[in-house]
């Protein structure tokens, strides 16, 4: 028999502004221990070397992370003109160099291309998975990794500081899947300068924004206080992007069961996804047909 996780049954999210050097799973576990917290997950991977929006669910909110995964996001990053490492960022060996440095009106000409549906190849070090494995620890080995192009939607793509001839920083707006990384490199190709990223920052994911983010410094300075549960915010916020119905309380029992509840006044169309709520409190994700909400995921607080 599987051992029973200790901890708290507390849902909702917390927004954490990560630190550069650690892992998006390391911040997971440290914000379960300050919270003491059953269950906690995250919405999004950033580079340990990455900072900003880390947007963590707990408990219940766990079922809706798929919903801020799959939302917009926005980085603003600094990308290193004149070289081009092997990892696509500072963490890599450098295995080409320009002296090229392109003016700033040449490189705001060549972020249109980057606009739109694009089609982009990931960094050879990344996450990606090669018959199993992922590519990191294939490149790591030193194989020769070959990652198949794959489509990304860029909303906005802008120069916004120009430092010194050699960093330029951008900020992009784009859909899920998206490596800026990748987004570096193929710039500096584009210029015949090559590129690869210096500093980059998540500014914010979906309904999350770094201004409302705790830093870990602070996080830990309130660990396993209620001062700490005050900064959760609501499981519903991971559900803005879909439309809201509301049940009755007949409803809201049945679709808890998992089975089809009626819901009021539906403004979807038939087939649509939509959550149910009572009393503003989410009761189920699921797919709207004639009156009723057939759930998909049943929140159970």
């Amino acid at each position: 028999m599987a051992r029973k996780r200790k901890g708290r049954d507390i849902s909702g999210w917390l927004v954490v502004d990560k630190p550069a050097g650690i892992t998006s799973t390391s911040v997971v576990n440290k914000v379960r221990w300050a919270l003491d917290a059953k269950k906690a997950g995250h919405a999004g991977t950033l580079d340990p070397e990455a900072t900003g929006v880390l947007a963590v669910a707990l408990g219940e909110a766990t079922k809706t992370v798929p919903y801020i995964t799959d939302a917009l996001k926005a980085y603003r990053f600094t990308v290193r003109l004149g070289q081009a490492t092997n990892t696509d960022d500072t963490e890599g060996e450098v295995i080409s160099t320009s002296d090229v440095r392109p003016s700033d009106d040449e490189i705001i000409a060549a972020l249109p291309q980057f606009l739109g549906d694009i089609m982009q190849v990931p960094p050879k070090f990344s996450a990606v998975k090669i018959d199993g494995q992922r590519a990191y620890k294939l490149a790591r080995d030193g194989e020769d990794v070959e990652l198949a192009a794959r489509a990304l939607w860029v909303e906005e793509l802008l120069l916004v500081d120009r430092p010194d001839a050699d960093h330029v920083t951008l900020e992009m707006t784009c859909g899920k899947g998206g490596y800026v990384r990748s987004i570096a490199r193929d710039l500096g190709a584009s210029l015949g300068c090559h590129g690869h990223v210096r500093e980059l920052r998540r500014v914010w994911s979906g309904p999350f924004d770094v201004e409302n983010g705790l830093t870990l410094d602070r996080i830990e300075e309130i660990e396993r206080t209620p001062e700490l549960d005050t900064f959760i915010q609501p499981l519903e916020i991971g559900l803005a992007d879909l439309p809201e119905l509301k049940c009755t309380p007949e409803g809201a029992a049945k679709l808890r069961n998992g089975n089809p509840g009626m819901v009021l006044a539906a403004t979807v169309e038939y087939g649509d996804e939509a959550w149910a709520s009572l009393d503003g409190e989410a009761v189920a994700v699921g797919t709207y047909k004639a009156g009723e909400l057939h759930p998909s995921r049943v929140f159970v607080r």
